[in-house]
């Protein structure tokens, strides 16, 4: 063992985030909840989970916070920005995730959270109506003005440190455009001539918490920090940007199910995904445009397990021009499901001489419930890479997201299988606590 470089976690950590939805109010008041030894932070690897360290005798079974300095729940302060001006606890009340029973007991402290006016384009996501909305004029004035937000709120609630996360709706497809997104110097341009086309209001999220010397994450599958100019301003400010969009439920399952077929060397003609919800973001998705954006992310998974050109006999067929497997997704707005969304997979797959089988997976989840440990373990392990001096795409956080990024200006490619990015994840644990990197990721 090595001493560990990482500085300590000293001081108040403030979680801003965008969004005051579903997602949001169910992770703040499970925070809130379990400080008051009320519920328990079920889901949350920060939390639970034990990673291996030494081997043979030395073998050692840890908790992440006997390994590398965690902010504990108790120094956590949040903040957000919404469209809608309710707080934390009316708006908690109206996601009707929760039982009122679950969110009473920290009413006073969800109702001190609210929200800031959000920097909105409404072309970009226009079934939503708030009015808490600042009145910037252009994309650069947007960027000011949230880090001025970012900047008050450290100072107001005495926080040593800041991480931004994107808990916001999906946003219109944004295309990667090269003369705008691969320099940052030609984005901050397009942001001062207000190019609403190709900046994004989340755009100018990332760019206000990185300039402000605070990680960045993204919750939604929003292209946002997944293109080179975001790259090169986390270099710049030594800063970690990770994303994208929550891996919570069908590709949770997609990413895990998946490596199944492929190690034991079944075939597969098709895959069919399909989920019905209806909460906000249920709603939102039910514009073709943004709906896009999240089929681009939900489709890359398997993409990148089950490959054609590896194992042609085996995932080379299924698609009208028979080289790959068929592949579809489907999202589906039905209010009366709410929060509680429901998957169906059908999967087709073949094994000894070609003789073909079925499996059906039927996922009734809780989106939110599944996503606020995410949010935790997501905002306390980008807070620990930017005190170890991790900065650019941590790539040991793809366990967490559905479309992890990648440099695909290099031609790499994102690791999708589950427990390949579990040893990703567990192996800069161990580095960052001074241990040795001792999985191999096969």
């Amino acid at each position: 063992m090595t001493p560990s470089i990482v500085k300590p976690a000293e001081g108040k950590l403030g979680i801003l985030i965008v969004g005051n939805g579903a997602v949001a109010t169910t992770f703040m008041t499970g925070v809130f909840m379990a400080r008051k030894g009320l519920a328990k932070p079920i889901g949350s690897m920060t939390q639970y989970d034990k990673i291996r360290i030494g081997k043979g005798e030395n073998k050692r079974y840890l908790k992440y916070d006997e390994i590398v300095p965690l902010t504990k729940l108790d120094d956590i302060v949040f903040g957000c920005w919404d469209v809608y001006p309710q707080n934390a606890y009316q708006a908690a009340m109206y996601a009707e995730v929760l039982k009122e029973k679950d969110i009473e007991p920290v009413r006073t402290e969800l109702e001190q959270i609210k929200p800031m006016p959000a920097v909105f384009d409404k072309n970009y996501a226009k079934r939503l109506n708030g009015d808490n909305i600042k009145s910037c004029k252009t994309r650069w004035e947007m960027v000011e003005a949230v880090r001025e937000d970012i900047r008050r709120f450290k100072a107001e609630n005495g926080c040593a440190r800041i991480v931004v996360l994107w808990a916001a709706s999906t946003e219109i497809y944004v295309p990667v455009e090269e003369t705008v997104h691969y320099h940052l110097a030609d984005l901050e341009a397009a942001m001062k001539a207000d190019d609403r086309e190709h900046v994004a209001p989340s755009m100018c999220y990332a760019y206000a918490a990185l300039s402000e010397g605070a990680p960045f994450i993204m919750g939604a599958p929003n292209t946002t920090v997944d293109i080179p100019a975001m790259w090169e301003l986390a270099e710049q400010t030594k800063m970690p940007i990770a994303g994208k969009d929550f891996k919570t439920g069908q590709t949770l399952v997609k990413s895990g199910f998946a490596p199944i077929i492929g190690t034991r060397c079944l075939g597969l003609n098709g895959w069919f995904s399909t989920n019905i919800l209806g909460n906000r973001d249920g709603l939102v998705l039910d514009e073709p445009a943004n709906f896009r954006t999240k089929e681009v992310s939900k489709l890359s998974t398997l993409e990148t397990i089950l490959k054609p050109d590896e194992q042609p006999d085996l995932y080379g067929h299924g698609n009208d021009e028979d080289t790959q497997y068929f592949h579809k997704v489907r999202i589906n707005y039905y209010p009366p499901r709410n929060d509680n969304k429901e998957g169906w997979d059908n999967i087709d797959i073949f094994g000894w001489m070609g003789y073909p089988m079925q499996v059906k997976i039927n996922f009734l989840c809780r989106d939110s419930i599944l996503a606020a440990p995410l949010c935790l373990d997501l905002c306390l392990l980008s807070d620990l890479a930017a005190r170890a001096g991790r900065y650019g795409i941590q790539r040991f956080l793809s366990f967490y997201l559905k479309s992890p990024m990648h440099d695909y200006t290099q031609g790499e490619e994102a690791v999708n299988h589950l427990y390949q990015q579990y040893t990703i994840l567990k192996n800069a644990i161990r580095e960052m606590g001074g241990y040795e990197a001792d999985e191999e990721m096969d």
